[in-house]
């Protein structure tokens, strides 16, 4: 639905299906969904500055709307500003809070069951591997291996399927996008939390080259949502003090306590989890939300402590190193002089090559993904187990390349090992040998990210088992990421680039004083850095993981290098999928040519705004409703005597008026006989705060009489009187960095000059009509200013 009030359309009934079908759309080439080329966007946009936007969220189509983070500023909200007594203000203060520390505890539970589902589930399946081969029975142990992988896979996939779309990625860049101001249906829902739960622990189990970390995050924001609005919609609790939260603005900045909630639960880094919600996801902040941020974040870490505490004692089943603890490398003395920069320099500019590569290669796998899953539900099912079975028979079939290695004394760790974990396992291997390929193949991902990064092993690894390991994780890492399972980003790119940062690390030989296991960790940082463009919470996120506050220096130059290698080539992975999805997310900086376009002309490429009177017709209201899909609309009065003096005939801009509150006003039936200003005491006694901030009541469920449609309502009450205007000279950069940093859903234009004849309000902007794409479709003389902006 659009939300700005410039544009007729035709209505929508209420639950109208978001798929986009043939006959929705008017161009023959948009008929066909799957006529889309690998160079084309994943959804088919309509060529007008504002459109009715359809955006994938997770991997369902939907209708797009944006937010309202703006406080609007009515009669009614300020008189209850002013009534507020400090019991209720510290009632407010307090509930922020008490949820702030109920999304720490919450996150902190649900990761550990993850992690000891997980950990359990692939333990036990791995110690059934390691039966088959002590047998020599190889194909039995194939056999078993990729059929419970298929099975864990299948569940997880169906899940996503059937009961939740929206489940499906890491949710990462959805959360970002609602952070920045676009409603995404049905992203925070309860099916979407179950099956991200259910869905993360079956993908995971399965060995699926992806993480669990990304799906943190989302079940986080999930659980900050839910708490939030008191529960899922259909069993909503209605608590006096949830009112406080029942609208966009306090909403948003709970689930941003959700998001470095999910991080902190993944890498068991609170400062780094903060810092990511602060650099990588929300577009606003302050003092007080950092403050809030940070508490979840160390609720989170007592609740992961305790749990460690437990199951050290050996009273979580085969839950033991794994999972919940961090990759350690404190234990390495971290000595380097000046030629040891170059390396480290190398690393740098490999991961920004490697992370841009990735990022390009990645967006074409994405595409062709979107054709195939275009294809019905049971195409995106026999996808996801597909990468399932490639995974699988090159994870066990794989190390029997590898040539087994005579342990060395002076290992610090039990050699050779059956068992699920450890660095040194024998595999097929006779007695007193080891399988180095199976050690980071046949294992967790979290095992495998441990042992590459291990240290005091610099003869451990041969230089083919890190190439191949380094070049299936490449291929694995492009061809799982898309599939209809809940799956995360990060684990995949550390594998990744621990992969060529520990070869890296061999090849310089005695040419260096690091550790190879430091290498893998340089080149983990690069890759990530290269790939995700975050420098600050990554720097912190690795420190924390590896507890090794020495390697601060090196990791920055490493993360800097990358980052801005990676910048020269495409934007950062999260960016590629918002665009890919076509959630119409706000950059923080405006393209240059913007500045040779002014709002006054946007204005101009739009139909005329859609205006009411300060007290309008019934019969006026119901058909703009009707006939509009306009989230809000500006209220002018007409002959308006000017305060302070004896002149007449001014014309009002009086503020905007919201659909939802005009459809309030419906169903309340706040009717007037007569053309009047109402009294103070009239609209309190038929409305308050709290049912004005309520969204899903539709004008199709209003019934307005024949006789009503002749009365008239007073618009003045339920009308912000602050909204934010800005000049019709103003240019489009400066409009858009105001539009985002203020977490605006609408900007009035107003004229430059005033007089008689001058119409108050020349056009309305919303965040459809900032976006470049539309620009440049409406006005395309620009795009010859882009290139050159490129050139430049």
């Amino acid at each position: 639905m659009e939300d700005d009030s410039s544009l007729l359309a035709k209505p929508e009934a209420p639950g109208t299906t978001v798929e986009p079908e043939p006959e929705a759309v008017v161009d023959e080439e948009e008929r066909d969904p799957e006529s889309n080329s690998l160079n084309q966007p994943l959804l088919k946009r309509n060529r007008t500055l504002s459109t009715n936007p359809l955006a994938l969220v997770g991997a369902s189509v939907s209708h797009i709307e944006s937010l309202d983070y703006e406080i609007n500023e009515n009669d009614l909200f300020k008189h209850d500003w002013r009534s507020r007594s400090r019991v209720q203000v510290l009632q407010y203060i307090f509930l922020k809070w008490l949820l702030a520390f109920l999304v720490g505890l919450l996150t902190g539970l649900i990761a550990t069951l993850i992690n000891l589902a997980i950990e359990n589930i692939a333990g036990y399946k791995l110690l059934a591997i390691v039966g088959f081969i002590q047998e020599e029975r190889y194909l039995s142990g194939l056999v078993f291996f990729t059929g419970v992988n298929f099975s864990l896979t299948l569940s997880a996939a169906v899940l996503c399927v059937c009961f939740a779309p929206t489940a499906a990625g890491p949710g990462i860049p959805e959360i970002k996008a609602y952070l920045n101001g676009v409603d995404t249906p049905d992203m925070f829902g309860a099916n979407t939390l179950l099956v991200k739960i259910f869905g993360s622990i079956g993908a995971v189990s399965a060995g699926l080259d992806l993480g669990k970390e990304g799906p943190l995050v989302h079940i986080s924001a999930c659980i900050a949502s839910l708490l939030a609005q008191g529960g899922p919609d259909n069993y909503r609790l209605k608590w006096r003090w949830l009112r406080y939260f029942n609208n966009d603005r306090d909403r948003r900045d709970i689930i941003t306590c959700g998001s470095s909630s999910g991080v902190c639960a993944a890498f068991r880094a609170p400062v780094g989890g903060v810092l990511f919600a602060l650099e990588e996801v929300a577009t606003w902040w302050r003092s007080s939300l950092l403050w809030r941020t940070f508490f979840s974040t160390a609720v989170v870490v007592v609740v992961l402590r305790a749990f460690i505490e437990v199951c050290n004692s050996g009273k979580c089943g085969l839950f033991g190193t794994g999972g919940l603890i961090i990759f350690d490398v404190s234990d390495v003395k971290v000595s380097y002089h000046a030629m040891d920069l170059i390396p480290v320099i190398i690393i740098g500019i490999i991961g920004g090559l490697l992370g841009s590569l990735y990022n390009h290669v990645l967006h074409k796998v994405l595409r062709l993904y979107n054709l195939i899953n275009q294809k019905g539900k049971l195409h995106k099912v026999l996808l996801a187990l597909g990468v399932s079975l490639f995974t699988s028979v090159c994870q066990y079939c794989l190390p029997f390349l590898a040539q087994c290695r005579p342990c060395d004394p002076s290992f610090r760790e039990p050699c050779p090992t059956n068992d699920r974990a450890g660095n040194f396992k024998q595999f097929n291997c006779p007695a007193g040998h080891y399988n180095d390929l199976a050690t980071l193949l046949l294992t967790t991902n979290d095992d495998a990210v441990r042992n590459i990064f291990s240290s005091h092993t610099s003869s451990e690894f041969h230089h083919t088992s890190i190439l191949i390991f380094f070049a299936l994780y490449c291929i694995l890492g492009l061809i799982t990421f898309g599939i209809a399972v809940p799956s995360g980003l990060f684990l995949p790119i550390i594998l990744m680039g621990s992969g060529y940062g520990r070869l890296l690390g061999m090849l310089m030989g005695s040419y260096t004083n690091l550790d190879q296991g430091l290498y893998a960790v340089l080149g983990a940082a690069s890759l990530m850095s290269g790939s995700m463009r975050m420098t600050v919470s990554l720097c912190v996120i690795f420190l924390e993981l590896t507890n090794n506050l020495l390697l601060l220096p090196i990791t920055m130059i490493v993360l800097l290098i990358a980052k801005t290698v990676g910048d020269c080539f495409n934007p950062s992975i999260y960016d590629i999928i918002l665009e890919l999805k076509g959630l119409p997310f706000l950059d923080a900086n405006p393209e240059p040519w913007m500045r040779n376009l002014t709002v006054g002309e946007l204005a101009d490429a739009k139909p005329p705004v859609v205006t009411l009177c300060g007290i309008e017709k019934v019969s006026r209201i119901v058909d703009v409703l009707k006939n509009t899909t306009h989230n809000a609309f500006p209220v002018v009065d007409e002959d308006v005597l000017v305060p302070g003096t004896v002149a007449t005939g001014a014309t009002e801009l009086h503020g905007l008026i919201l659909r939802a509150h005009l459809v309030q006003a419906l169903k309340k039936k706040w009717f007037l006989t007569e053309k009047r200003r109402t009294l103070d005491w009239e609209v309190r006694e038929k409305f308050n705060w709290v049912e004005l901030s309520e969204r899903e009541l539709k004008i199709e469920q209003v019934a307005v009489t024949r006789q009503e449609m002749e009365m008239y309502v007073d618009l003045h009450p339920l009308t912000n009187t602050t909204p934010y205007t800005v000049v019709e000279s103003m240019s489009v950069a400066k409009a858009m960095v105001l539009f985002r940093q203020v977490g605006l859903r609408h900007m009035l234009i107003v004229p430059k000059y005033q007089g008689a004849g001058v119409p108050a309000i020349v056009g309305i902007l919303t965040r459809q009509d900032l976006r470049a794409y539309n620009i440049l479709t409406a006005f395309p003389h620009l795009a010859s200013h882009k290139e050159q902006g490129k050139h430049n």
